[in-house]
């Protein structure tokens, strides 16, 4: 009974599409943007210069609309069982953490004078709900992968066990 059930579900996936990896590259997208809305408020709520105006902060402003369009299309490609999607996904996670070393590690041991007082550009706890974004965000994008993989796998093996049995 439970091999009937299991052939039941791996046949469906050939009628359905893979919504668990696509819904969690969207809440990838999602961790994204709080993190996007978190770092570029925040010059907005303190004064910390001119150190986000500059060219490292225009980079990151076209990544995260990259990354968002990236992992847009990649959560429709592993919807859609391919494959290559879920390597690119990985990719896209990995660089996820990357930034982490890029704009706000440096931006919390930075320091600005504003007025004649010295402040930090980012506190600690700034980076660390920033640095847990990105982490959240790169960990929902190689989960979707992971998964993408695997249902990819399964689906190809039994439909290639289908054919066989067609032509044999």
């Amino acid at each position: 009974m439970e091999a009937d059930d299991k052939y039941t579900r791996i046949d469906r996936m050939r009628y359905t599409k893979n919504t668990l990896s696509a819904s969690l590259a969207y809440l990838a997208i999602l961790f994204d943007v709080i993190y996007f809305i978190n770092i570029y408020a925040s010059d907005i709520n303190y004064d910390v210069g001119a150190y986000y105006y500059q060219i490292r902060m225009g980079i990151s402003i076209v990544y995260n609309l990259l990354f968002m369009l990236a992992t847009f299309l990649c959560s429709e490609g592993v919807k859609s069982y391919k494959k290559n999607y879920s390597y690119y996904l990985i990719v896209i996670g990995a660089v996820q953490v990357i930034r982490i070393f890029l704009l706000p590690l440096k931006a919390s041991q930075a320091e600005n004078v504003v007025d004649g007082v010295a402040s930090k550009v980012m506190g600690k706890a700034q980076f660390t709900l920033v640095s847990a974004y990105l982490l959240a965000s790169a960990a929902c994008c190689v989960i979707s992968a992971v998964v993408g993989l695997v249902k990819c796998g399964e689906l190809h093996a039994h439909e290639k066990a289908l054919k066989e049995q067609s032509n044999g």
